[in-house]
């Protein structure tokens, strides 16, 4: 038997047209529920999904079995993207401070776009658990920047960040259509306390077990 004979013999004409409508299928329906998780939150009927997107909830299903694996999906996508934008916007700035100011204030405006980011990003953090292992690692080396540069206030930790960048969140979460600006302004005095113009000491923190960095 030659190599050709024992090579896969290709697939038929049918079976790959179906393989890419299913693919097609699929990016329509991650595309569509993009734009309505962001609309409308995390708690929005996946009938709306299936509707913008055009295709049926028999389709729908046969990707994603709940509607949990398609938020789980659609919000790693946009983490993804945000975590990979915040990357390129740090490394296009010399200054280590406005890199630090600069990720917050993208974070922030990038979830005060999205309600179903901001819903879930305050309630779990990430996506994911190497979500979360990417993004305090890309916090530290901020902080390690400034830290160098002399501009953050000694003692402040990544972890500290971290849970700044959440409790922020949840102010762009609590901010109503008549006080949308409300984050920027607790950002800044949030940012003014990581100045290394306060020499005070900041209380001590008690060590948590699950801290990542």
């Amino acid at each position: 038997m030659t190599s050709a004979d024992q090579s896969t013999p290709p697939q038929p004409p049918a079976r790959r047209a179906r393989r890419a409508d299913a693919e097609r299928n699929r990016a329509a329906i991650i595309e569509a529920a993009g734009v309505v998780f962001a609309e409308q939150g995390c708690a929005v009927d996946v009938r709306e999904i299936a509707r913008r997107s055009g295709v049926g909830m028999g389709t729908l299903y046969r990707h994603f079995p709940t509607k949990d694996d398609l938020l789980a999906t659609v919000m790693e996508r946009e983490f993804t993207s945000w975590l990979t934008a915040a990357h390129e916007a740090a490394a296009a700035t010399e200054d280590p401070w406005e890199a630090l100011t600069g990720f917050f204030e993208q974070t922030l405006d990038n979830q005060a776009h999205n309600r179903a980011l901001v819903e879930t990003y305050t309630a779990t953090g990430a996506p994911a658990r190497e979500c979360a292992r990417q993004r305090d690692a890309f916090i530290d080396e901020l902080r390690i920047r400034c830290v160098d540069a002399g501009l953050l206030r000694d003692g402040v930790t990544t972890a500290d960040l971290v849970l700044l960048s959440t409790s922020l969140s949840q102010a762009v979460q609590a901010a109503d259509d008549s006080r949308p600006g409300q984050w920027r302004r607790l950002l800044r005095i949030s940012l003014d306390g990581l100045s290394s113009r306060n020499t005070e000491p900041l209380p001590e923190s008690a060590p948590h077990a699950g801290a990542a960095i």
